[in-house]
């Protein structure tokens, strides 16, 4: 799953209603052969324990192979703090170069740089899921269009020893989302 966006308070990559319930995903259209990005249209089902960013990754390509989308390599827009000896990992980080578009064949944006800038083209009608469908927003029941990815709005990870990230993606019970 490539999920990207410009920053937590305007849209979401990870949609977090949506990655945190479990769905049967049925393809509603087929994907465009250029999908670089989608929002997830549904979650593993155990809150925000992912199985960390390899348990995301896996996710987001079983909903991309469900809708027609699985010969890519895809990565959640996700990232982690230094934890354990191991180091902090940005989302920016784990995206490629860009460009990405949706499965409608619009760019959503140019590069890192336009990703994470206000020229970015990421909206309701272009922040599809994987099934090329609008994620619900506000005043629409229910509304799923908050993103938790653990990440600044400019795609870097958190610094410091507050839990942004439920424990790196690995609990449903402990710690806090950012």
């Amino acid at each position: 799953m490539t999920v990207r966006v410009r920053n937590i308070s305007r849209l979401s990559l990870v949609s977090a209603a949506a990655l945190f319930a479990s769905v049967v995903v049925q393809p509603v259209q087929a994907q465009s052969a250029n999908t670089t990005f989608f929002v997830t249209s549904a979650g593993p089902g155990n809150g925000a324990n992912l199985g960390g960013l390899d348990g995301a990754d896996k996710h987001c390509q079983t909903l991309a192979a469900a809708a027609g989308a699985g010969a890519r390599t895809w990565h959640a827009y996700l990232s982690t703090q230094a934890a354990d000896g191991k180091p902090a990992v940005s989302a920016r980080d784990r995206i490629g170069k860009g460009p990405w578009q949706n499965s409608k064949g619009v760019v959503v944006a140019k590069d890192v740089a336009d990703l994470h800038s206000a020229s970015n083209n990421l909206s309701k009608q272009t922040s599809l899921s994987e099934k090329g469908e609008v994620i619900n927003g506000r005043g629409d029941a229910p509304n799923r269009h908050d993103a938790l990815t653990g990440s600044q709005p400019d795609g870097t990870a958190f610094a410091g020893s507050d839990d942004r990230t439920c424990k790196n993606w690995t609990s449903s019970t402990q710690g806090a989302a950012m």
